[in-house]
């Protein structure tokens, strides 16, 4: 079933148009997607606590995993969730504001999987962190 454009536009609402993993922004050249937090493939439904704004690559890269493995433990654990959790207890901007850090096992794990720090994700910031819109406060 389709995602309603009045659900559509809360997400968009709700995440400020930015993609809640990689934070990247909505801008002409990139769209971003309402993506399932929990898979419709694993059981998860079209209900707005389920639902999150996505890049594509972020979307891409997660596909319907709900974990990851981190880096530092080996330890499989859940991907981070937008709706249950909040960003900065999980994540932070390097110093030049271009790379998301894992400072949590969830974080690290995250970062891996949906591959946060691809080429793409770090270009367009890139001008953006010249331009004083990045990275978001």
């Amino acid at each position: 079933m389709a995602i309603s454009k009045q659900k559509r536009q809360t997400v968009n609402d709700r995440a400020r148009k930015r993609c809640e993993y990689c934070q990247a922004q909505r801008i002409l050249i990139m769209d971003l997607e309402v993506e399932h937090v929990y898979p419709t493939s694993r059981g998860g439904n079209d209900d707005l606590e389920n639902l999150c704004l996505a890049c594509f690559g972020c979307n891409n890269s997660k596909s319907d995993f709900v974990t990851g493995v981190d880096p530092l433990t080996n330890e499989v654990n859940p991907l981070y969730n937008p709706r249950a959790q909040i960003w900065t207890d999980h994540f932070m901007w390097s110093a030049d504001g271009l790379n998301v850090i894992g400072i949590t096992s969830i974080g690290r794990a995250t970062v891996i999987r949906l591959k946060l720090n691809r080429e793409v994700a770090i270009t367009a910031p890139e001008y953006w962190v010249q331009a004083g819109l990045h990275p978001p406060k």
